[in-house]
């Protein structure tokens, strides 16, 4: 196991990494090949983001593995993504759990087939005592629907006499969505060229730094995130506060009015 060796020091590197792993199918179509081709070549990319992430000790990476809008691609594409994600599971867990990092899922993974279904909670299961890092994978799904849900629950809630209105901050909020356990994100990539969020952590990413590549994800390399990290630690991260107010009490000091984020 490669040993971490952070560039950066802990005040200025993200905490939270967040990927949007756009173009896939694009690389392939660009070389004559399947877009499942394509599809299995970003594995390679994920491969290298989490290792990079590991050694650069970011204590948290989610990656958009499928989104709840993806289920209207072509079949013969949903296929292929499924069989990629059990495949995933099964090669990687060793490592994963080798290298400590837990796995964790955000979305419905209740809407996967059941054979994806067991092979990804095989994986978090096997790899639930990881202390050094947390990958979630975003399967199914869709930033507003999950605020929608959250409302939903605390609604139902509030009509027993569980909850009272005044009770439901931000932070209560967080707490019903697929998303509760990690911070809010501090750096949030996408690659394929597109400039836009397509529905991802659309809440958490509320202060994040936005990092639009045109890039193809399977050609996203080791250097390439470090180059997005080392733009994100030039950043002044004021969340809201003047530069006055940041230079007085330190850089890199304040933090989102929502607890529990860092960056």
């Amino acid at each position: 196991m490669k040993e971490a060796n952070p560039l950066f020091d802990k005040a200025v590197r993200p905490r939270h990494v967040a990927i949007i792993m756009d173009g896939n199918g694009r690389w392939a179509q660009a070389r004559g090949l399947e877009r499942a081709e394509g599809h299995a070549e970003g594995a390679n990319a994920v491969r290298e983001a989490v290792t990079t992430c590991r050694e650069q000790e970011i204590e948290y990476l989610t990656l958009y593995a499928f989104s709840n809008a993806n289920w209207q691609r072509p079949s013969i594409e949903v296929e292929a993504l499924m069989r990629l994600l059990v495949e995933f599971a099964e090669k990687e867990k060793a490592e994963l759990r080798e290298n400590g990092i837990r796995v964790n899922v955000v979305g419905e993974i209740e809407d996967l087939p059941s054979h994806t279904r067991r092979a990804v909670e095989h994986v978090i299961d096997y790899c639930s005592d990881g202390d050094r890092m947390t990958l979630s994978l975003a399967l199914s799904y869709g930033g507003r629907q999950d605020i929608v849900n959250a409302a939903r629950a605390l609604a139902v809630r509030a009509r027993a006499g569980l909850v009272l209105p005044e009770e439901i901050d931000e932070n209560f909020f967080h707490r019903e969505m697929t998303t509760h356990s990690l911070p809010d994100v501090d750096l949030l990539i996408r690659t394929g060229g597109e400039a836009r969020l397509s529905d991802f952590l659309l809440f958490e990413a509320a202060y994040a730094e936005l990092a639009f590549l045109d890039i193809m994800w399977p050609d996203f390399k080791e250097d390439t995130f470090i180059e997005c990290v080392r733009r994100y630690a030039t950043k002044e991260r004021r969340f809201g506060r003047t530069s006055a107010q940041v230079a007085q009490e330190g850089a890199k000091v304040f933090q989102p009015l929502r607890p529990g984020s860092e960056g």
